[in-house]
């Protein structure tokens, strides 16, 4: 959360999760440079019906450990692929039952299409890569990720 707003970032949150308690839905939470932050407050509310998503998950393995233990899923996007990143060492260590794919289009285009517009297509490079760091097949690693999409966003077979 930007230092300049963080009072006012962390009450928009909060209002959010109530939100998303009220109507029973799953929230998507953007957690860039504020994930320890987030998991704080999430503690802090400690409702086992709220559910959601860490988007463009990125943090580290103890972070990974608690948002899953809370309930929560971690979306991977392009990321992974970069060869630097360590999201991938991250990634060897999480339950596929936790796991979504994603794209964070226009932005975080996996290798080969780094540093250009991210597009939806390109899920199947994500897929395929973490498929390779789990060492399962492609269609596995699909079907796998799909059922968990469907579970928390209540999508019809």
């Amino acid at each position: 959360m930007g230092t300049d707003l963080k009072k006012e970032q962390e009450l928009a949150f909060r209002e959010q999760v109530n939100w998303a308690l009220e109507f029973d839905l799953p929230i998507a939470i953007h957690s860039r440079n504020s994930t320890s932050e987030i998991i704080a407050i999430l503690h802090e509310i400690n409702n086992p019906s709220l559910k959601g998503v860490f988007h463009c998950f990125s943090g580290d393995i103890n972070q990974a450990d608690q948002i899953i233990n809370m309930g929560f899923m971690l979306g991977i996007g392009g990321v992974v692929t970069f060869k630097n990143s360590g999201l991938d060492k991250i990634v060897e260590q999480l339950p596929l039952e936790s796991l979504l794919l994603e794209t964070d289009g226009p932005y975080l285009a996996p290798t080969p299409f780094r540093g250009k517009r991210n597009e939806p297509a390109y899920l199947q490079l994500i897929a395929a890569k973490v498929a390779e760091i789990k060492k399962i097949s492609f269609d596995e690693l699909a079907a796998i990720t799909t059922e968990n999409a469907r579970k928390l966003f209540k999508l019809p077979n």
